[in-house]
């Protein structure tokens, strides 16, 4: 008999509903969510955050399972997807302000980050290179890419302003012998935030100590199609101040696109290429007034 089995003759649910990876039982006495163990250590995790005074996650209710764990279940009040964004930065800040500090990082650190900036920038610059080479050798020029040569300028744009910025922020960087880090939440989306009684972040499985930008880069990198980033990024930046220098790195992860992957599928080729060209576009547009119109 497997954990969720036993845990099932336990509680007694009388409502099963599953949700990718979690299974909620709706019971009598509460409601309760089971995730699969990950690799990390939540209790660990939890006393960590209370001894910063950041106590904004679900109660963890059984951890001594070999599987499992079995937290509270918070159903979700209903606010509009911009009302969770604006609430969502709110607690995301707080975390960094409780959690943050300095540790000491070498100059041949400091290069290695500098060298895989560089090294992501010209991975993409030479696949779009050979993409666009096939494409101007084919008889047929599909819309998708066809959409895509009219905005390849576009697109080596940003590379290279990609390149002269990682540049600064590495001379930058080699001026300082430290680096500010946080715990990070790590998988940041508005699903990932619930608000009932109080506000939640749920889902801390994938918890990591690191720079606190990427949890920024990676919670707009999802949400950057149908919401206005604008706003919530200078709401961040008011309420947990960067550097220079991690301001910079800010801006050089944002704008570093992913790779182009195009599919067999002409439909899907022009929502990719529309979306990666959104991207661009709209990540200019997003950082664009922290920079004078030299820059």
């Amino acid at each position: 008999m497997n954990s969720l089995e036993v845990l099932t003759k336990i509680y007694k649910p009388y409502n099963v509903i599953v949700k990718g990876n979690t299974t909620i039982f709706k019971c009598t006495s509460g409601n309760y969510a089971i995730k699969k163990k990950c690799n990390k250590d939540i209790r660990e995790l939890y006393n960590y955050l209370n001894s910063r005074n950041f106590n904004y996650y679900p109660e963890l209710i059984e951890d001594n399972r070999d599987e499992v764990n079995v937290y509270e279940y918070i159903e979700d009040a209903s606010i509009s997807d911009e009302q969770k964004l604006f609430d969502l930065i709110d607690i995301i800040s707080l975390l960094h302000n409780k959690t943050s500090y300095y540790k000491e990082i070498t100059n041949d650190k400091i290069k290695t980050i500098y060298e895989d900036l560089l090294g992501r920038v010209s991975f993409i610059e030479d696949s779009l290179n050979k993409l666009i080479f096939e494409i101007e050798d084919s008889v047929f020029v599909s819309p998708s890419c066809s959409l895509l040569l009219i905005n390849s300028s576009k697109v080596f744009e940003s590379l290279v302003f990609l390149k002269k910025e990682i540049e600064e922020w590495y001379k930058l960087s080699l001026d300082s012998n430290k680096m500010r880090v946080s715990l990070l939440h790590n998988n940041l989306s508005l699903e990932h935030y619930v608000r009932n009684d109080k506000e939640y972040l749920i889902s801390w499985d994938n918890y990591t100590i690191d720079t606190p930008i990427l949890d920024i880069v990676k919670l707009y990198k999802k949400i950057y199609l149908k919401m206005d980033f604008s706003e919530p990024l200078k709401i961040y930046m008011d309420k947990f101040t960067l550097t220079e220098v991690e301001k910079k790195l800010l801006f050089i992860m944002l704008v570093l696109p992913d790779e182009i992957v195009l599919s067999n599928n002409e439909v899907n080729n022009v929502f990719i290429v529309r979306s990666y060209l959104d991207y661009i576009y709209k990540t200019e547009n997003l950082i664009k007034s922290y920079y004078n119109m030299n820059d």
